[in-house]
């Protein structure tokens, strides 16, 4: 097995009801004044935005709640959050809700830690993250990973046109995370499907890495494969399945909490590829498209383009989640691919840009796509295969 250095610190309450063990959880890690943020209105309508505070204020504790939180979260949002939190004095954050819910908070926390910061000065590495307000999360959303990753992803609406970037570090990292199948019941389908697809992919970009040989980290792997895409479909089908829920975010929270990057890292600050994360977040920056769908778009297209830098991982990953037998790698690869685009039709996703945004982009389009992908054409992106401009450019042209 390769080198590697694994934490994950996050204590995990799974199960019905658990949303009710809040105020003591967040008194357990030291909180006295919590900033409690949320999204829209389905928290507040279905009464868990009330429970949770109910179970927050009966532990003693101080409560300020703020909302408005919106799918592709916005820097404007959250230095609004920001300027709440520092006024309340909150001493720990809060989030309800998904992944967008989440990686706001987490960079509201971090810019609490410091009186004299901006959060988009941590993207600019005008500041070191050093230090991070504690926060828990409640999760209602099985997708982005973000209650159990030291990942958080935000998009900066104030520039033109708007950028959409993530940062990791460990400080970011929840100190517990509530999770409830049942708060997850509610939810479109569309949006349950585009978080299965966004699972599936957190476990890929690990996946297909470069730097092979921890077998047992590849079991993990191919397993999550697997387990999504037995239930995801069946969670779309019927929310109300609860079997199929409770695995879906359980995957989705393994999926992102690192075990499948174990000794992936190389020279590389993550333990993984990415690619069609950086290139999906182009499309999510550019059209505000659902971050699941755009991954979904992006998948086929990115993978015929690199298979053939190692086809007998392809030909592993046919024969491991798919149960394919064709001996060749080439035709096994090509066999899984459609298999996985069949997976994202089962969900309702795209596997195109153009079913994406329901119109063929034109080539400008693909063009300002990779220029925003590329950051003004300063990166690469990839460990699997370096792509660089003109390679991210086809496989949009591919993709389309």
């Amino acid at each position: 097995m390769k080198a590697f250095t694994y934490y994950s610190p996050t204590e995990i309450v799974f199960g019905k009801g658990t949303e009710g063990k809040a105020g003591e959880l967040v008194k357990k890690y030291g909180g006295k004044r919590v900033l409690l943020i949320y999204g829209g209105n389905s928290a507040v309508k279905s009464g868990l935005k009330d429970r949770v505070e109910k179970s927050l204020t009966d532990a003693g504790l101080a409560v300020h709640s703020e909302g408005g939180v919106i799918a592709n979260p916005l820097l404007s949002r959250a230095e609004e959050i920001l300027a709440a939190g520092r006024s309340f004095e909150a001493d720990f954050v809060l989030p309800v809700g998904g992944g967008s819910v989440i990686d706001t908070a987490k960079s509201v926390a971090l810019a609490m830690a410091d009186p004299e910061a901006k959060i988009w000065d941590y993207w600019e590495k005008k500041r070191d993250m050093t230090a991070c307000l504690p926060l828990g999360c409640v999760l209602t959303i099985s997708a982005a990973g973000s209650e159990t990753s030291n990942s958080m992803v935000l998009t900066d609406d104030l520039k033109v046109p708007p950028t959409k970037r993530a940062i990791n570090n460990d400080v970011l990292r929840c100190k517990f995370a509530i999770m409830d199948p049942d708060l997850t019941m509610t939810l479109p389908k569309y949006q349950i499907g585009a978080g299965t697809a966004d699972i599936f992919m957190h476990t890929a970009e690990r996946y297909f890495t470069k730097i092979l040989g921890n077998h047992m980290t590849d079991e993990i792997a191919e397993g999550l494969f697997r387990n999504i895409i037995k239930y995801g479909p069946i969670g779309v089908e019927d929310p109300q399945d609860y079997e199929a829920m409770s695995e879906i975010m359980w995957t989705g929270s393994v999926s992102h909490i690192g075990l499948t990057g174990l000794g992936a890292k190389g020279d590389t600050p993550r333990d993984g590829d990415w690619s069609c994360h950086q290139l999906g977040m182009a499309l999510s920056a550019l059209y505000n498209s659902t971050h699941g769908a755009t991954l979904s778009a992006v998948w086929a297209s990115w993978a015929r383009y690199v298979r053939e830098t190692n086809i007998a991982r392809f030909g592993q990953f046919a024969r491991n989640v798919f149960g394919i037998t064709e001996p060749d790698d080439m035709k096994a690869s090509e066999l899984a691919i459609w298999k996985v685009n069949e997976f994202f039709t089962s969900l309702g996703m795209p596997v195109s840009i153009t079913e994406l945004l329901g119109r063929r982009p034109d080539d400008d389009e693909l063009v300002k796509l990779t220029v925003e992908c590329t950051y003004d054409c300063t990166r690469t992106i990839g460990t699997f295969q370096v792509l660089g401009y003109d390679d991210i450019l086809e496989i949009y042209r591919n993709a389309r």
